[in-house]
């Protein structure tokens, strides 16, 4: 590619914010969640619960072109429930998705490195711009409590789009949002099938973020990136680099 880098696109979980923090700000809700069921609340019980819950859950979903992430976090709840041994009483589903909302828009905390790299990448004039699944009512609450509204030109939800990642059709909705083209915009995420393989199918330069501590159990697939980082400070040279070369 030749085309010079005029835009860096981020997915949000798992990218401007590590997934590893997720379960210890879940944890407490979990434990409530099992006592309102009248089941156990042990720890060791509880977390592995609802990570499976949610790998089965990601796993129905993941083909299908859009849907809410209301109904992915219901069916996972459903399968918690299940693998809990209790019975799901009335309004159940609805309280532990509103307690969840709460505590993860409210408790999530920006990777070190974040708010950094974002003020470099803007001193150089580069477009920002956030591509996630996810639905309004989480969006938004989250954009505002991490603070990264002022340092992106846009962001797009996959509720706004109608659209889910993998689906080419929401990377090609971002594209238009942006007014950039497929070999102008490098990508960033951390999750090989939704983020690295719905970037390449539509041409974006893929870069996968990898954890420290391990694979996350929804980071699924086997799609190669074009580049791998450990941490977001090692974009503004990647991007230096590609420049360097003619585009990477």
């Amino acid at each position: 590619m030749t085309t010079p880098v005029r835009a860096v696109f981020f997915d949000l979980g798992g990218t401007l914010f590590s997934n590893r923090e997720i379960p210890k700000i879940n944890i407490g809700l979990l434990r409530r969640a099992a006592r309102r069921l009248g089941v156990d609340d042990d720890i060791a019980r509880v977390g592995p619960a609802y990570v499976k819950a949610s790998v089965t859950a990601n796993e129905v979903f993941k083909d299908r072109p859009f849907y809410l992430h209301r109904d992915l976090f219901h069916a996972t709840y459903d399968d918690f429930v299940r693998r809990l041994g209790g019975e799901m009483p009335p309004g159940y589903a609805d309280w532990l998705y509103q307690a969840q909302l709460e505590v993860m828009t409210t408790r999530l905390v920006l990777r070190e490195d974040c708010i950094d790299t974002l003020k470099i990448l803007r001193e150089r004039g580069l477009m920002l711009a956030i591509v996630s699944n996810i639905d309004d009512d989480y969006f938004g609450p989250m954009l505002e409590n991490l603070g990264l509204e002022e340092y992106f030109d846009q962001w797009s939800s996959s509720e706004e789009a109608k659209a889910c990642k993998p689906n080419p059709a929401f990377f090609e909705y971002a594209l238009k949002k942006a007014g950039c083209t497929a070999d102008e915009v490098i990508f960033v995420g951390d999750s090989r099938l939704h983020d690295v393989r719905g970037a390449r199918q539509v041409g974006m330069r893929a870069v996968l973020i990898e954890e420290r501590w391990g694979r996350s159990p929804l980071d699924v697939g086997d799609d190669d990136p074009h580049h791998v980082i450990g941490t977001l400070s090692e974009i503004p040279g990647l991007v230096d680099s590609m420049l360097e070369v003619g585009g990477g």
